[in-house]
């Protein structure tokens, strides 16, 4: 819906403006001296966890992850958060230490918000960060030939669809819960200190696997292979899937994307549903050259950051996304 009514919106123009919202990347840049840009983002929900502290926690990795997924670095934020005006304040009050513990790990300053009475709890920042101009990670600069790169594991919209009804195991609770509160952090200090020649980034969230990936292949004017065996998954996904608990927005993402992937025989449908799974606070999509990518992968993986390699770009034909096993 939303990408219908930006269609349709003027045009703003200003040489500064490095990443607008036309190729629909994860955060908008914006140039203020000749070695340093703002990266702006913002994101906030409705919980998808029952404990308050653990859903700010989710709530600031998955607001902080668009600042990473640019290739910036975090540097203040503002608080959104709306709340029932006969709530308990102890629950706020767990949901903003939350927020704050993943923002100080961050090391970027919480300095203000802003609040609105709502009988459904929401919570979020919008996040500034710091980039050189010249080093933004743009999802337009996949290249044929390059590997791509997929850091944490696809479930956590399934997972936490079961949670909701009360359904989920408390190994795949604690699972997704650990993908959900870890930053991208060490990811993108591994990308900036490394001389890895990555083209392009993109963090998977709400648009799942598929979605992110026809951004990059749209905006790069390539298309993408990507490898079912490779896809690492969250324990008890599978399980989610094959039991109904599929939430609104794969069904969503699947309507508008699925159109653009071709589908080797012997992929299963519950793999296919994965692929659409909208991911909360969800892992790095990165396009590297070949060349570097196994060394780029075992320098995640020193770091303690779950990498695998689940595709490969290629020159633009149809269809724009291929999956095989």
């Amino acid at each position: 819906m939303l990408d219908t009514v930006l269609g349709k919106l003027a045009q703003q123009h200003d040489p500064n403006v490095l990443v607008g919202f036309d190729h629909a990347d994860d955060a908008g840049v914006y140039q203020i001296a000749p070695d340093q840009a703002l990266v702006q983002t913002v994101d906030f929900f409705t919980p998808i966890v029952d404990d308050p502290y653990t859903f700010g926690q989710i709530a600031a990795t998955n607001a902080l992850s668009d600042i990473y997924a640019m290739g910036g670095k975090p540097l203040t934020s503002l608080a959104l958060v709306c709340f029932p005006e006969k709530a308990d304040l102890d629950i706020l009050e767990h949901i903003l230490a939350g927020g704050l513990s993943k923002m100080i790990e961050a090391a970027c300053f919480v300095i203000g918000g802003h609040s609105i009475r709502d009988d459904e709890p929401k919570f979020g920042y919008a996040v500034t960060g710091l980039i050189h101009p010249k080093k933004v990670l743009t999802n337009a600069g996949a290249k044929p030939g390059d590997s791509l790169i997929f850091t944490k594991a696809l479930g956590t919209g399934v997972i936490s669809t079961a949670i909701k009804k009360g359904k989920a195991e408390p190994e795949w609770i604690d699972a997704a819960v650990q993908s959900m509160t870890t930053l991208n952090k060490r990811a993108a200090e591994v990308i900036q200190q490394g001389e890895f020649r990555i083209h392009a980034m993109t963090d998977v969230t709400g648009f799942g696997l598929i979605g992110h990936a026809r951004e990059m292949a749209l905006a790069s004017n390539v298309s993408l292979r990507l490898h079912t065996n490779r896809i690492p998954l969250l324990a008890g996904a599978l399980e989610c899937v094959r039991a109904g608990h599929i939430p609104g927005g794969l069904k969503n993402n699947r309507d508008f994307a699925e159109c653009v992937v071709d589908y080797d025989h012997g992929i299963s449908e519950d793999l296919r549903a994965l692929l659409f799974d909208p991911q909360t606070a969800g892992g790095l999509m990165i396009s590297v050259t070949l060349e570097d990518s196994a060394q780029f992968a075992q320098s995640l993986n020193a770091a303690g950051i779950s990498a695998a390699e689940i595709g490969e770009v290629l020159f633009r034909t149809k269809p724009l996304i291929a999956v095989g096993l």
